[in-house]
């Protein structure tokens, strides 16, 4: 067994950035007779299942390789086997092997180091974005998904996900995290405008934000100076709406700056709770804004939901989204996982509109279990 898995690291290691899976299928042939590895990854839209050599994408979520996406679990399909390609809870899509020979302990165990050296290349070839990608970008898009720090993260104390709608042409709305040491910063932006212009806001956002919190400055203070260097570039003619999220992680204590932002709910034992903050003014509208910080406490077990105006104000000929059918939707995903909580709001919200959405839309959630 130790023998096959160092083999497998190795051929994972050594392998061209671009070749990667067709090393690790040269592995898996010579140590299981396994004649057929592919890489089914999953497209921007949390949509469909993409192989990585090219052909008929899977879109049913009922496919076997669909429930072994959702359910982070191996799938038998006759002769094929399903393993999900997921390194700390970001989910790169799934391998499918034929014939279903071999352990399944360290198959799954190769799948997962697939995945670690997917994240490790994937900054020095364009090989597997291209292929997670069922149409072009707008250039607005390929800004906004660069930014990400990831789709999900899976830790022992936390577990979180966020969606970006229209995936393929996304503007201004955007999320970002960090996973620190007995925290977990969360925050959520909506950059005013159009296109590149509103992509670049976010960024700019964005990055004040992380700067700030890597100097280890209050969230307060990250806000103030993503606010001096919104204002500095634009001068109040455009401005970030963001909310600002630090969760202490023992505890479940949460600090939060609302700068005019989305929304935020709890969803608390099958209820959903309107978390009230004092609405302050977004990022860059004026100069010199001070911020002050609030807090609330998590219950063990809580699900925190974030969603832009983007969702609340979607619109189709029956009438506004709204709250109401918001809150039912967040009690309807209880017993999913967040990243297959945000799938389906987006996916509910595309179903309510007819198509794409007018405007941009951001869905984040995170559940909170302390050991």
């Amino acid at each position: 067994m130790h023998e096959r898995l160092a083999a497998a690291r190795r051929a994972l290691a050594e392998a061209p950035a671009h070749l990667v899976v067709e090393h690790l299928a040269d592995h898996l042939a010579k140590a299981y007779g396994i004649d057929d590895a592919e890489l089914y990854q999953v497209d921007y839209r949390l949509a469909a299942l993409l192989p990585l050599a090219g052909g008929q994408a899977l879109t049913g979520v009922d496919a076997p390789a669909w429930r072994s996406f959702d359910e982070q679990a191996e799938v038998i399909d006759g002769a094929v086997r399903y393993l999900p390609v997921t390194m700390r809870g970001e989910r790169f899509g799934v391998l499918r092997l034929a014939p279903a020979t071999g352990q399944p302990g360290e198959l799954a165990e190769t799948a997962s180091m697939l995945a670690h050296e997917l994240a490790a290349v994937r900054g020095s070839t364009d090989r597997y974005t291209v292929a997670a990608r069922s149409q072009r970008l707008s250039l607005a898009a390929e800004m906004q998904w660069e930014l990400l720090p990831g789709r999900s993260r899976v830790r022992p104390a936390f577990s979180l996900a966020g969606q970006l709608e229209p995936a393929y042409a996304v503007r201004g709305d955007s999320f970002d995290w960090a996973d620190d040491p007995g925290q977990v910063y969360l925050t959520t932006l909506n950059g005013m405008g159009e296109g590149v212009a509103a992509a670049t806001l976010s960024s700019l956002a964005t990055n004040a934000l992380r700067n700030a919190r890597r100097a280890g400055l209050e969230l307060s203070d990250q806000a103030a100076l993503a606010d001096q260097a919104v204002w500095a570039y634009h001068g109040g003619t455009q401005h970030v709406a963001a909310l600002l999220l630090r969760l202490d992680l023992p505890t479940g204590l949460v600090t939060a700056v609302d700068a005019g932002s989305p929304r935020l709910m709890i969803l608390r034992d099958g209820e959903v709770i309107e978390q009230e903050l004092v609405a302050q003014f977004p990022l860059g509208m004026f100069e010199g804004t001070l911020y002050h910080e609030q807090r609330f406490h998590l219950a063990v077990g809580d699900r925190l939901f974030v969603v832009s105006d983007g969702v609340l104000d979607a619109i189709s000929d029956t009438g506004r989204y709204g709250d109401q059918q918001l809150a039912q939707f967040v009690r309807d995903t209880r017993l999913l996982a967040p990243l297959q909580a945000v799938r389906s709001l987006l996916a509910n919200l595309r179903a309510f509109v007819g198509g794409e959405l007018v405007d941009d839309a951001v869905a984040v959630c995170l559940d909170w279990f302390p050991a």
